[in-house]
């Protein structure tokens, strides 16, 4: 099998987990990759023995695939010269800035039959993907993405940054459409929101509250489904997913306190664990070289960036995402 050509432009944190990805995948050979950081360039091609460019447009013609992992505000372009050049693409989330610049980026990969697919890596979680499997009416849907300030992060406020990947899994889990949006947060470290508190009502009845912080000391990455003859909780990070069923409780009084007894039945759901991002890469391989379908449609994937900039509205009308 010929080996495929891969390349990641912007090798800050993210970059630099998607070259040790593809490092990973025995079929791939990562050829090259850049930054305008000249010393970052040299550091991770000597350590990977690799070529190293400071103009993304030089490692195009080498590759069949590329990772886009620049600043969000440098998306479009890049990943627009990438695609004009036949190159399949993965860009680190949110696509764009704009609806406009993201749907003018899926017209044109949809034009020229290139594979265009958004990092969204928890859609790789195995536990994630057991979680759809299962849950089929949800009633409530409860996530927290809590976690402390990095300082590399100040392009994209937390919406963005964070909340995005629990709105991308809801409205997986949800088929139904977005009733009404209620949002509040705070600016701490960044003008551009560090904490959201959000609220979707679907026209199904479900309601979703989807928490964000980048202010909190404990790194937190959970959701919850409730449905009316069970309740889901995932953890993200351990990739662990439990089933409680049949739930009783009783209160019983002693002669000195009320005491509360509370049992159910809880399964522990195997989970097949590997690592999301090294399958998120495989599936854009298959796309774009095998001629598989996306996981994810477009009209999907648009929907997400959707509400997460309708978020962001309300949080800059309230004084609280400031440009």
């Amino acid at each position: 099998m010929e080996k495929v050509k891969a390349g990641v432009i912007g090798i800050g944190h993210m970059g630099q987990y998607h070259v040790g990805a593809y490092m990973e995948i025995p079929y791939v050979d990562v050829v090259g990759v850049a930054d305008v950081d000249e010393d970052k360039v040299k550091a991770i091609g000597q350590q990977y023995e690799i070529q190293g460019f400071t103009d993304y447009r030089e490692l195009l013609p080498l590759v069949d695939v590329v990772t886009v992992a620049v600043p969000t505000k440098e998306h479009f372009q890049v990943t627009k010269d990438a695609l004009d050049v036949g190159v399949h693409v993965l860009v680190e989330k949110p696509i764009a800035t704009t609806m406009e610049d993201a749907r003018e980026l899926f017209r044109l990969a949809s034009e020229k039959g290139i594979a265009l697919h958004v990092g969204h890596v928890e859609r790789y979680n195995g536990a994630v993907q057991e979680l759809m499997k299962i849950v089929t009416d949800p009633l409530l849907v409860e996530a927290r993405r809590l976690g402390p300030f990095v300082e590399r992060v100040q392009d994209d406020g937390v919406v963005l940054d964070l909340m995005i990947h629990d709105i991308d899994i809801v409205l997986g889990l949800v088929n139904s459409k977005v009733k009404h949006i209620e949002a509040s947060g705070l600016s701490c470290y960044t003008d551009k929101g560090d904490v959201a508190v959000v609220h979707l009502g679907f026209e199904s009845g479900c309601v979703a509250t989807l928490t964000a912080s980048r202010v909190t000391q404990n790194k937190v990455r959970t959701m919850a489904v409730s449905q009316d003859d069970f309740y889901v909780f995932l953890n993200f990070t351990e990739q662990d997913l439990h089933i409680h069923r049949q739930a009783s409780s009783e209160a019983r009084r002693t002669r000195d306190e009320l005491r509360y007894r509370q049992s159910s039945i809880i399964e522990q759901v195997f989970v097949h664990k590997d690592n999301p991002l090294k399958l998120e890469i495989v599936d854009l391989i298959n796309c774009g070289l095998n001629h598989q379908c996306p996981m994810i449609s477009v009209d999907r994937e648009l929907k997400s960036l959707e509400i997460a900039l309708e978020i962001e509205r309300i949080l800059r009308n309230k004084g609280v995402v400031r440009d």
